[in-house]
């Protein structure tokens, strides 16, 4: 990822990621975290809203299917008296339950575990959601009418939350997100206030384990994410 680091107030401008980069990002939403979703974006700690207002804001070519998009957005809080909670809570306690990451970035979805909030080996997720063995009986028709492959569409749904392609993303410090583009640069440029671009400078950095990690606990906490994470 690309940082545009303003070297004399020690901040980061804004960054310029890849799907990979934004995937992760989004994937922040379908953690549990998200349940602490309030009313409004607007009114919640950190920087969680502003991912929230990115996936509300992003167009047809930049956000991915419907489904998907709705999933990130929708925020569950169940109360412990409910059927859902009681049904979650013996499902996570019930022989034969299978749990996987919700997060389904890259490989998440090829991996199941018996055993519930077990760390993801791809995403380090926690795997939560609860899969449904089918039997051939289940299915209308029996076996003939299983389906031996994912439809297309499908398929695509496990690619991450964004489409696939050379599309980059640029991430404000807050973790706003928006296509890139020149003027869009210019643009952010103006907002910040940013008059002498002399001592302005590029900065690589790779968003790994650790750097999840400590993007995850500043977004909760933090409108400078990027300023307090890679500076």
């Amino acid at each position: 990822m690309k940082l545009l680091v303003d070297t004399k107030a020690q901040r980061v401008l804004y960054a310029e990621g890849s799907k990979d980069v934004v995937d992760f990002l989004l994937s922040l939403l379908a953690l549990p975290l998200a349940g602490t979703k309030l009313l409004t974006a607007g009114a919640m700690v950190g920087s969680v809203g502003n991912l929230y207002g990115s996936v509300e804001n992003l167009g047809e070519g930049y956000a991915y299917r419907g489904d998907v998009k709705a999933a990130l957005l929708a925020s569950t809080v169940l109360r412990l008296d409910s059927p859902d909670a009681a049904s979650s809570s013996t499902a996570k306690n019930g022989a034969g339950a299978l749990y996987r990451c919700f997060a389904c970035s890259g490989s998440c979805r090829n991996f199941v575990t018996k055993v519930n909030a077990t760390p993801c080996p791809v995403c380090r997720s926690k795997m939560t959601s609860l899969v449904r063995l089918v039997e051939p009986d289940d299915v209308p028709g029996g076996a003939k009418s299983a389906r031996t492959a994912p439809a297309a569409s499908d398929e695509a749904s496990c690619k991450g939350h964004v489409p696939a392609g050379t599309v980059t993303y640029t991430v404000m410090d807050d973790l706003t997100v928006s296509p890139s583009s020149t003027v869009s640069a210019i643009a952010a440029l103006v907002a910040l206030g940013v008059m002498d671009i002399r001592g302005l400078k590029q900065k690589i950095v790779e968003v790994g384990y650790n750097e999840g990690l400590a993007v995850l606990k500043a977004s909760l906490q933090s409108k400078t994410v990027l300023t307090d994470v890679f500076l």
